[in-house]
């Protein structure tokens, strides 16, 4: 049979308070930083930096280096989503330097 453990005394309860309330205002600290517009912004600029060298890293065949984004599936993803709005804007402007040539030859 096991003996019964001694409830803790105040020292402890008070130690354990002060270590949870460290542990709320470091929580809602990272909260607040996550959620902030500064850092959002810092973020997604980030990760578009990041997909447009992922992109380039496709285009030279370095995609598959150790660290490359074809070892994160988020990474692979968008840098192809840059690849094809890069596909995209060539092809519309394209249309629409057809369309005025073709304009201009008829009239």
């Amino acid at each position: 049979m096991s003996t019964p453990t001694p409830p803790p005394s105040s020292s402890e309860l008070e130690a354990e308070v002060l270590r949870t309330r460290a542990d709320l205002a470091a929580t809602i600290d990272e909260l607040t930083t996550r959620l902030s517009p500064g850092y959002q912004a810092s973020r997604i600029a980030h990760e578009a930096k990041q997909a447009a060298s992922d992109a380039g890293a496709m285009a030279t065949g370095k995609f598959g280096d150790k660290n490359g984004p074809a070892q994160d599936p988020r990474r692979a993803r968008n840098a192809k989503v840059v690849i094809g709005a890069a596909i995209g804007l060539v092809a519309i402007g394209t249309a629409v330097v057809v369309t005025a040539v073709l304009r201009r030859a008829r009239g």
